[in-house]
């Protein structure tokens, strides 16, 4: 009978071999255990991600339809309203009315200087308009695109997500709403300033330029082009940002308060850092460049309506005097609610825009 010893020596090497097979498949076992762990966490956090990503989504679309539906026809109509009370030119038209049923009430120097005022002002509003379109129009883009950044966080945050800041505050509803409304301080308290900047570039470029001289589209379009460049050449790079939303926005919120808000200055709230956020957005040379473009766009734009209107006249040629009553009528026309006004069409349509704020939501999402 073998002893256990003898049974050791003669077995040992089938023995190792054996513990070594059955070894190897315990380890095995293992990493293919721990792999399928690891797989079945990836697809439950993918399967998170896309629950995050499906209610982002539709947060995101909820405030991009309130945007199109109701803030961008609101501030176009009221901002409408404002410019035609700033630059109401039926006094000018009415005189101009009056001297031609009755050559006698007014002196040739009185009537050249109001149909020079007439001039000055009527490329003063259409520019006007047609800055505040443009602008407008972009302008609530990049809120949408950062209310929706906002809202994703939210929203990641409220599912369990473990990669966002716990020390970040959630948006309200009253925040996303003042938010949405500054979007009215253009035609609140930037209007004047703006109508005043555009009026001196507009005399600048129009002092040269008699009623006799004959106006095409190619003359037009430079005109247009002319003033927009040397507005937006004023003061500072980016003073044209003042216009369009306050400095501080702290500021502006005790400005805009009601009586029952306990509002102090040192209060940092989430809509001060959604307008800090937006200024940021419109000061960077990326926004700049899609400014530019989309100017460029309008006044094509612009000039094709405007020939349409004048039957063709303008492809070849009309004096200036004939054209001022056309570019007095552009105005109203320029501010049609968004459904309706090519220009706002135009402009979203424009391929570097819409990538611009595809990039940008991509940005701020990540």
């Amino acid at each position: 009978m073998l002893s256990l010893r003898d049974f050791w020596r003669r077995h040992r090497r089938k023995i190792f071999v054996a513990t070594g097979v059955l070894g190897g498949g315990y380890v095995l076992y293992k990493l293919y255990d721990s792999q399928r762990r690891l797989a079945d966490l990836e697809r439950q956090h993918r399967e998170h991600d896309e629950v995050i990503k499906a209610q982002m989504e539709a947060h995101f679309e909820k405030v991009q339809r309130i945007a199109d539906a109701t803030t961008l026809p609101h501030a176009i109509h009221y901002l409408s309203s404002r410019i035609e009370e700033e630059l109401a030119l039926s006094e000018l038209t009415d005189k101009l009315m009056r001297g031609k049923k009755q050559p006698s009430s007014l002196s040739p120097s009185e009537k050249l200087e109001l149909w020079d005022r007439l001039k000055i002002l009527g490329f003063t509003k259409m520019v006007v308009s047609l800055w505040s379109v443009t602008i407008l129009s972009l302008y609530i883009r990049v809120q949408v695109n950062i209310l929706g950044r906002h809202l994703y966080i939210d929203t990641a945050r409220g599912l369990g997500s473990s990669q966002l800041p716990e020390d970040d505050d959630f948006i309200d509803r009253d925040d996303q709403q003042k938010f949405l409304a500054s979007v009215d301080f253009l035609a609140n308290y930037g209007l004047q300033a703006l109508i005043s900047n555009i009026q001196a570039a507009a005399t600048n470029v129009m002092k040269g330029k008699q009623l006799r001289d004959f106006f095409d589209t190619r003359v037009l379009h430079e005109t247009v082009m002319q003033i927009l460049e040397m507005f937006m050449s004023m003061g500072s790079s980016h003073q044209w940002v003042d216009f369009l939303m306050p400095a501080d926005a702290r500021l502006y919120k005790l400005a805009t308060a009601s009586g029952h808000e306990n509002t102090t200055l040192s209060d940092v709230t989430k809509f001060d850092q959604l307008m800090e956020e937006t200024r940021a957005v419109l000061l960077s040379a990326e926004y700049s460049s899609i400014v530019d473009i989309s100017f460029k766009a309008a006044v094509d734009v612009l000039v094709d309506e405007m020939s349409v209107q004048s039957g063709g006249s303008l492809m070849t040629g009309m004096p200036l005097a004939k054209l001022v009553p056309r570019v007095i009528q552009m105005g109203p026309s320029l501010l049609d609610e968004p459904s309706k006004n090519r220009f706002i069409q135009v402009i979203r349509n424009i391929p570097e825009v819409q990538l611009f704020f595809t990039l940008l939501y991509a940005n701020m999402s990540t």
